[in-house]
């Protein structure tokens, strides 16, 4: 009668297997057991596929040890090699060069616009020859790299000499009608004060040009638009060069460099003639 009363079911689960160990200790810790493992595998249960394939496993998990579970469970996962594994990106093709040609029939054009002391504006535009030299001479970048060729020859260095031929003109400082009062220009006491510099470049280096010489000079008076109003108007003016640069042995891929500097040294402009 004790034992009964020490185990009546409205006790907590913690006594009935303090005191009833041998009796009631097995029977409900199966029944918890099996709900446990029931609900370990509730998930896989619930696909078919799954559930048909692992069905032996299943049964035989019911009454396998904690350790086995594990091992079961385990198994049920995908493999490692198939959780990491990431798709292998294809290599990239390689892009073509695209085919470019440059003519340099007729010879290298260069222009800039400057700013002299004192405020005035001017521009600076030229080409540079060479007695036949550039007729028909092209430039043609591929994929196979930069070389300028004439008919069937290719270059590589400029001729003997080249010719420089270049005007510099008074030239607005801006080119929209927002001035009213009379401009500053380019006058022959600010133009006398400057002084050209020559130079060939490779990359950022400069190398100064030697043995340059002047072979003609002029200054012509520019025609104002409104012929009556002439006389109203400052006296504006252009400056025509023509030069003999040496270039034996430079490269093509030099530029031949123009550089006019005011008296302070600063530079008033500067232009390139590239191929």
């Amino acid at each position: 009668m004790n034992e009964a009363q020490n185990c009546h079911s409205e006790r907590s689960e913690e006594s009935a297997f303090r005191t009833c160990a041998r009796k009631k200790r097995v029977p409900r810790a199966t029944a918890t057991l099996g709900m446990t493992r029931f609900g370990l595998f509730w998930k896989a249960a619930r696909s078919p596929l799954i559930f048909l394939q692992s069905l032996p496993l299943f049964l035989r998990a019911l009454c396998a040890p904690p350790f086995v579970l594990s091992v079961l469970t385990l198994s049920f996962l995908p493999p490692a090699h198939a959780v990491n594994a990431t798709p292998q990106k294809k290599p990239k093709e390689e892009k073509s060069v695209p085919r470019t040609v440059w003519n340099f029939d007729g010879g290298i054009f260069f222009a800039t616009d400057g700013s002299a002391p004192g405020g005035a504006c001017f521009r600076l535009f030229g080409r540079m020859t060479a007695s036949g030299f550039f007729d028909n001479l092209k430039r043609i970048d591929d994929s196979h790299g930069t070389r300028y060729v004439q008919g069937t020859e290719t270059f590589t260095q400029f001729p003997g000499e080249v010719h420089l031929h270049f005007n510099i003109r008074d030239f607005p400082c801006s080119p929209q009608l927002e001035q009213t009062s009379t401009r500053t220009v380019l006058t022959r006491s600010v133009m006398s004060s400057m002084q050209l510099y020559l130079y060939w470049k490779r990359g950022v280096e400069l190398r100064p040009v030697e043995n340059a010489t002047v072979e003609h000079t002029s200054v012509a008076p520019i025609v104002p638009y409104a012929v009556e109003l002439a006389g109203r108007l400052p006296e504006r003016y252009e400056w025509s060069y023509e030069m003999r640069v040496p270039s034996a042995g430079v490269p093509l891929t030099d530029d031949l460099v123009l550089i006019l500097r005011a008296p302070d040294g600063k530079i008033a402009a500067r232009v390139a003639a590239r191929l």
